[in-house]
């Protein structure tokens, strides 16, 4: 069973900034993309960024200049960089990868992390 490992969520301020962090098992060696998705109470979890093998990277446009995700392939990590966060952004944030293994697609979630935007 492949778990992903997510930290740094938390509570901020508007206007503030958040780290997130996420570890896929270094067993795993043929990532396909790795992303962020968030579900804010009442609505549809909604992809937030994504970066794929190649480093390409695309944004929600409600985060676009704001939020930068960017992975460290030797750790299998990916990172939700979050600044002039709103109260909009308040959400439980999930980790997504998806990879090859045993010649199928797969894909994995993370646990969730709550991330609260408030004064």
């Amino acid at each position: 069973q492949v778990q992903l490992v997510e930290s740094g969520g938390g509570l901020v301020q508007p206007g503030g900034s958040l780290r997130l962090s996420c570890a896929a098992p270094r067993s795993i060696s043929s990532i396909v993309a790795m992303a962020w998705y968030r579900r804010a109470p009442g609505k549809e979890r909604e992809l937030v960024a994504q970066v794929t093998s190649s480093t390409d990277t695309n944004y929600a446009d409600s985060v676009k200049g704001r939020f930068t995700i960017s992975r460290d392939n030797a750790k299998n990590t990916v990172y939700l960089f979050m600044n002039s966060l709103k109260s909009e952004d308040t959400a439980v944030y999930y980790c997504n990868v998806r990879y090859v293994g045993d010649y199928r697609l797969r894909n994995v979630w993370g646990q969730g992390t709550q991330v609260t935007v408030s004064s």
